[in-house]
């Protein structure tokens, strides 16, 4: 798809920006329009077929929820966005498009776009997340660079989240055999500065990924969605150190929701930085000591085979407006998130008539979706 210049080859056309004609412009300004979240994004499209028609309907769809002088993203909102793009010479990849990592494309949340600077051919080589503490001990950077290098050289691609400790030396150890970096913020924000070198040569050699809008400084709330794409890249992620509550076991958690392999090495029980990994283990997580303990459970690195395209839009449903349901929807939701599908069977109605309900309370900011296809009462 691309060379390390990251010069378009001439197997597969190049992705282009999208223009005001085209439907990416219109998918793109309703993903960033207000309390438009990726599964909402996903259910407008299905609902009303193209992202223009979803477009249109948006504004009364927020005012059936209840939610006054709702506006759109402006084009000019898009249009800025795609020139800082350009600027740091980021490619957009939509989720229909071919150059989309095909693992993550499983994902009932999967980021629609992808904005992309460096090596895009790297997001279809066999892939294997790295994550841990960011106050890494010495010890662990040391097991990470090893097992890190140790996967590069078995032909995998080591993705992890561009932080300092463990990811970092996972990235560094990957520089030459490929290393893909997921960002919490904007692809062209490097945080933490401190890695601005390390983001650099990433760029050079290997890749950097975001789903966020160009520009945007990341928070904390960031993250965990950034831990979804570090876990649904990749057939398996290794833990090499974390504490009890920490990100990194919020990334295993989504590998395991996601059905992937969750891997972990072991640490001294008297150090809280292992302590997530340790737990992980005692709940049936394979233990790690090196690289080999790794591809043993995975197997030789193999290229996954490619996905086909993936529609965005199915067939309109019709709009229904079905006011009781808010009540009884309301009245079994608390503060813990609950699986949807478990909560539509509760209800015991059809997906096709409950969806344009939640999709209202969603932005009416009743209700709050979740990874792993979750959802709780927001108020």
């Amino acid at each position: 798809m691309t060379d390390r210049n990251n010069t378009p080859s001439s197997s597969t056309p190049p992705l282009v920006p999208p223009t005001l004609e085209d439907d990416s412009f219109a998918r793109l300004r309703l993903l960033r329009s207000r309390r438009v979240g990726v599964v909402t994004y996903y259910r407008m499209l299905r609902d009303y077929g193209t992202a223009r028609a979803a477009l249109e309907a948006l504004p009364d769809v927020a005012r059936a929820a209840g939610v006054k002088d709702y506006r759109i993203c402006p084009e000019n909102v898009v249009h800025a966005e795609l020139r800082a793009a350009k600027a740091a010479n980021a490619r957009l990849i939509a989720h229909d498009c071919a150059a989309y990592p095909p693992h993550l494309a499983e994902l009932d949340d999967a980021p629609p776009f992808l904005w992309a600077i460096g090596d895009i051919e790297l997001l279809h080589r066999p892939l294997v997340s790295i994550v841990g503490a960011r106050n890494a001990s010495s010890l662990g950077t040391r097991m990470a660079r090893a097992l890190a290098s140790g996967l590069g050289e078995a032909g995998f691609t080591v993705v992890s989240g561009l932080a300092r400790g463990i990811d970092a030396a996972a990235h560094l150890a990957t520089l030459e055999s490929g290393t893909i970096a997921v960002q919490a913020g904007g692809v062209d924000v490097i945080y933490p500065v401190e890695n601005t070198t390390l983001a650099q040569d990433i760029a050079a050699q290997g890749l950097r990924i975001s789903e966020q809008p160009m520009g945007l400084q990341p928070m904390a709330r960031h993250f965990p969605s950034r831990n979804r794409i570090i876990a649904g890249l990749s057939r398996a992620t290794v833990v090499v150190e974390a504490a009890a509550k920490s990100g990194s076991l919020i990334t295993a958690r989504d590998a395991l929701d996601q059905g992937r392999e969750v891997l972990a090495v072991p640490g001294h029980p008297f150090d809280a930085r292992a302590a997530g990994c340790n737990m992980l283990i005692r709940d049936g997580a394979a233990l790690v000591r090196n690289a080999a303990d790794v591809i043993d459970q995975l197997g030789p690195a193999k290229t996954p085979a490619a996905s086909p395209p993936i529609s965005q839009a199915a067939a309109p449903a019709p709009q229904r407006d079905i006011a009781a349901l808010h009540t009884d929807i309301l009245s079994r939701l608390g503060p813990s998130p609950v699986a949807e599908d478990q909560l539509l069977r509760d209800l015991a109605v059809a997906p096709g008539i409950a969806t344009p309900v939640l999709v209202e309370l969603e932005l009416n900011g009743h209700i709050l979706r979740h990874a792993g296809g979750l959802v709780s009462r927001a108020d």
